[in-house]
Formats: C-alpha cells, structure tokens, sequence
C-alpha cells in the first residue's frame, strides 16, 4: 500500500523556498490591510498561490509536492518570519487539505484533486476538536453541528470537519463543499486577525461514504509513509515551524531596533543586561528549534523503517510543540520589554507580538496536553496511548 513508500524529500524545496523569500516584502507590506480585512488580501492569495506553497502536504502521487517533515517545518517557519497571519492561514490550509488527499479514497480523490499540478485542486479548511453529530444514513451521514476557528475558511474551496457518529460513537472527519455550511462572521480577536478563523455551522447536510474517513486514521491509501502520523501529529508539525518562524522574526525585529537606539543617551539595549537578555532569548529559540529537529528526524527514521510512532515518540512530538511554542512566547516577552513604547505603536512588532500570544492559545500546546506528557514521561501512566489530544492509560 502507499503507507510503504517511506519519506519523500522533495526537490521542490529549495525552489519553494526561494519563491516565498520573493514575495516576503509583498507579504510584510500587506499584512496591515490583511488585518483591516480580517482576511489575506486577494493580492497576497494570488502570490501565495503563484509560489505553489498550496501543494506543500499533497501526496505526491496526486500531484503534490509532500514534502519531508524537516522541510514542512522550515516552510512554515520561513512564511511565519514574513507575515505571521499569512502563515497561519497555509499551515491550516496545507495540515487539513494534505492530510484529506492522503486518507480518502480513489472516488473522493478524483473529486477533489483532479489536477494538482495545474492548480486544480480543493483548498480544505476547517476544525476537528470539538466534533459535531453524524447519523448514518443509506449511502453516506447527514450530519449536525458548529464549529469554531476554521482558519484560512475564505480561502478554501471545501469544509472538513469532525463528527461522532450516534449509532457507533466513531469520530470520524467529512468534506463537503464550503456552500454547504453557514459561515459565522465572529472572528473580532486580538491577534491572528488576518486568519478569518470564523465559526461555521449546518444541520442535517448530506454527505456521501466516499468523502469519510476515520479520525484516528493512520492508513492512507495516497502518499507515503509521512501521512502515517496521524492527524493531531501532523498538527504539531506545522505549528512548531509557525512559533519558530514567529520566535525569529520578533528577534530580528528587536536586532534591527537595538541598531537603530544604540548610542542615543540612556539607550537601554546600551546595558550588560540586555545583552545577556538578548543573548538567551536567542538561546531558548534555538534550543527548541534544535530539538524539534531532532524530535522529528527520529520520527522521520521510524516511518522509514515502515514503524507507526511509538506512544513515547508521540509524547516527545506533543512535548517539543509545547517547548517551541512557549518558548517563542518567552522570546516574544523579552522582545517586548526591551522594545519599550516602540512595541506599543502599530507595525510589524506589534503584530507579530498579537499574534504570537494568539498562537499560544491553541488547543495542542494548551496546559492539559503539557500534562499529559509529562505523566507519561514520569512513568506515572504505564501502557498508556494518545488518543487525539487525551491520554489513555492501559490502553
């Protein structure tokens, strides 16, 4: 099966890259709009659709870049250093609809990814923690419910979203086409605002066996070995390169400012103190961003033996998002406090500090899964298993 093709290290990386370093001032000069719009602007979609940073998660059977997980994190982290929101949004776009190219089937496939390489293909947004109601009917599920934070939704063609099935109690995720559902316009926040993370709802909307799959799923019939992560871990991969991204710009940021004050009469960034502030925030960032790495060339090397991840390698992968984020937060505190009032007044550092503490506040790196991990790692929760974002002792 496609499971046993291993990991793919594309070739479209260095060019992907390049393409997003050329339109990082259009991203940083448009981020004001975006969030004045509560969405990308059309212009920064079009660019961004240009680079084909949208193939990034696709398998590559299907036309798809799929690329390897060290290149997805430094992808992210590289759009995150130039426009923050931006990067939320790709992230979102690329987990969701990467991970429902690998996990439907051939019908549901040819549907929604009937030519990838030429643009031609779904753009899938939408939320799977708090689940809605399927009932199962002849031929598919109609199913019920609202959901929250649907980051990238105007950007996307279609909806996944996650349901639990009355008759079986099996989670299961549905993608249906965007006009199906009722979007909400209730995205009024602090940070993230370019990101359009709406709520969305439908009662009783029909959809068929073919663009169903389970939750939980590990088995994909398109792609390689990558997709056998798992959905929540495939998350963490994603937002650990956006805090690292996040984390280096609010550094670069504070570098470019420190050269513009030193030198004027009282400057603190003048003092022994900032220095070995700065000096550790660079440390903390680097630390978390050095052991992700590392997190995931372990994980890399299990899916390559043809191995799913140990219950211990999941912990360490929910624990080094957790590190990155609060790390990025700490550099994002410490950035702030020697910025003085020029943190205070609109503009890239502003933003970025809004939106950094914003990401900080989704679900994967909340207290309870730092809780978790630390249970398991302690011993204290023997034969357990992650299931989603909970903890299963003796499972």
């Amino acid at each position: 099966m496609a499971a046993e093709a291993g990991i793919n290290v594309s070739d479209e990386y260095e060019p992907l890259m390049r393409r997003l370093d050329d339109i990082a001032p259009l991203l940083d000069e448009s981020a004001e709009r975006s969030e004045e719009l509560g969405r990308l602007t059309d212009v920064i979609v079009e660019a961004l659709r240009h680079t084909g940073v949208f193939r990034v998660c696709i398998p590559r059977e299907l036309g798809g870049y799929e690329f390897a997980p060290h290149q997805i994190i430094d992808t992210v982290a590289r759009l995150a250093h130039a426009d923050s929101a931006a990067s939320w949004s790709v992230m979102a776009l690329q987990m969701v609809t990467g991970t429902t190219a690998a996990y439907v089937g051939a019908e549901a496939a040819r549907d929604l990814f009937p030519d990838v390489r030429n643009g031609d293909h779904a753009l899938i947004a939408g939320q799977g923690t708090k689940p809605g109601a399927a009932v199962k009917v002849d031929g598919g599920y109609r199913i019920t419910g609202r959901w929250h934070f649907a980051s990238g939704l105007p950007i996307a063609s279609h909806v996944h979203t996650a349901v639990l099935c009355e008759q079986t109690g099996a989670a299961l995720v549905c993608t249906l086409p965007k006009e199906q559902v009722e979007q909400i316009d209730d995205w009024d926040v602090m940070g993230l605002r370019a990101t359009s993370s709406i709520d969305y709802r439908c009662a009783d909307v029909f959809v068929p066996d073919s663009h169903v799959y389970e939750a939980a799923t590990t088995d994909n019939p398109h792609g390689g070995a990558l997709y056998r992560v798992g959905l929540v871990n495939m998350s963490s991969l994603f937002h650990t390169g956006w805090a690292l991204g996040v984390g280096r710009r609010m550094l670069d940021e504070m570098k470019a400012l420190a050269a513009e004050k030193s030198g004027r009469p009282r400057a603190s960034v003048d003092t022994g103190q900032f220095y070995a502030e700065y000096a550790e925030a660079e440390s903390k960032l680097r630390s978390a961003r050095a052991w992700s790495r590392e997190v995931w060339a372990d994980n890399e090397a299990a899916l390559r033996r043809g191995e799913l991840l140990t219950a211990e390698q999941e912990t360490l992968t929910r624990l080094a998002l957790n590190n990155a984020t609060w790390s990025a937060q700490a550099v994002g505190q410490t950035v702030y406090k020697w910025a003085a009032t020029a943190a205070l007044r609109r503009g890239a550092l502003q933003r970025f500090f809004r939106d950094l503490h914003a990401g900080t506040q989704h679900v994967t790196s909340g207290p309870v899964v730092l809780q978790n991990c630390g249970k398991s790692l302690s011993g204290l929760a023997p034969d357990s298993t992650w299931v989603f974002l909970d903890l299963r002792e003796g499972a």
